[in-house]
């Protein structure tokens, strides 16, 4: 969806934030959107006050805070910004009670990945979402990415046909099932990472009705997914790849045409087309019309689209939730339905390997 980017200045309407959580991540990836959108940063908060106070000048805020419980009451707002990792104790997400306060206090929430520990925090949060009429949406970038946006509307063509298969190549260790079970930290890691191959997925092809993996001794290994509108699909987590590797690889494949991402930015749409006759063509060029196209960006013109917040999907889906929020209209990705089946396809792995896991 090639959108023509307003800066924020040049916005008429504008929602008014309160943001907690004041780490890199933040200061990188996430308050630089807010340049492009319609965004009013009203006001910081950190448990570290000094951070909070630097971020507001750094970023424009009219206050800052050391506890978010005050800064709901204080500030008239209309959504809230949590970026805040993971308790230092229980390792667990810190989102779920957070998102909750804000949506008790009045406010839509987008807060990062992962959104929770397990499914039945995500459920917690969709009922206090439906008792409030606040929605959540959380930071799956990767659905946000221009090459994944563009392969979503090239297999919703009518050329492209009915979807079979999806291919998701992802460089994560898999877990042993106890120590999923047990939440120690390889799991952790795992639910860091899983959430960005397991949102692309559904966020493509819906959701996954069975799961089917194998893990190799070095923690690498594949799953098979079925999906509830027939198709199939690997999940194929590559640890061990080396560094120097690109880190991921789509693929989809319809009925004739097939689209391929490399390193979330070089697409190839293979259109539908023939080879020639076997055994009789002297050349490997087909029709011009049946031609694969590719696209990747460029990096000589000082475009908005080859910074890494537009690259890297923050940019979309922060514009994404304040148009969302703007209009008063649920986001279309990455709800909290959309976190369930993440989350459910995450807890899969608890179970033992070589059975067939009904989610």
């Amino acid at each position: 969806m090639n959108i023509r980017v307003t800066y924020r200045h040049e916005y008429l309407r504008r929602i008014r934030v309160g943001y907690i959580g004041c780490g890199g991540h933040s200061y990188r990836n996430v308050l630089p959107t807010f340049a492009y959108c319609p965004i009013d940063l009203v006001a910081t908060c950190d448990l570290d006050a000094d951070k909070a106070r630097a971020f507001a000048r750094q970023f424009g805020a009219e206050r800052f805070y050391a506890d978010y419980r005050e800064m709901l009451t204080q500030e008239a707002l209309d959504a809230v910004f949590i970026v805040t990792g993971y308790d230092r104790q229980t390792r667990k997400p810190l989102y779920p009670p957070l998102a909750m306060d804000a949506m008790q206090a009045g406010c839509h929430v987008w807060m990062e990945k992962p959104p929770a520990a397990s499914a039945d925090e995500i459920r917690a949060m969709m009922a206090v979402s439906e008792q409030t009429k606040k929605f959540v949406m959380v930071g799956f970038k990767k659905c946000f990415f221009p090459a994944i946006e563009k392969v979503k509307d090239l297999i919703g063509r009518e050329e492209f046909g009915h979807v079979g298969t999806i291919y998701v190549r992802y460089p994560q260790s898999i877990p042993l099932p106890e120590q999923m079970r047990r939440y120690e930290p390889p799991a952790v890691g795992f639910l860091d990472h899983i959430v960005h191959p397991a949102s692309i997925l559904v966020y493509l092809m819906g959701d996954i009705q069975s799961v089917f993996y194998e893990r190799s001794p070095n923690g690498s290994g594949s799953a098979l997914l079925k999906f509830a509108n027939g198709a199939t699909g690997v999940l194929h987590l590559t640890a061990g790849q080396s560094g120097t590797s690109p880190l991921e690889r789509l693929e989809v494949t319809g009925s004739g045409a097939n689209v391929v991402v490399d390193n979330g930015i070089k697409l190839t749409y293979y259109r539908p087309g023939a080879r020639g006759a076997y055994g009789r063509s002297s050349h490997y060029f087909g029709a011009d019309e049946q031609a694969p196209i590719y696209w990747e960006p460029e990096f000589s013109l000082g475009q908005l689209y080859n910074q890494g917040i537009f690259l890297l999907g923050y940019w979309g889906e922060v514009y994404h939730f304040a148009e969302c929020v703007l209009n008063d209209r649920p986001p279309r990705r990455c709800d909290l339905r959309h976190a369930l089946e993440v989350m459910k396809l995450y807890e899969a792995f608890k179970q033992p390997p070589g059975m067939v896991i009904t989610l």
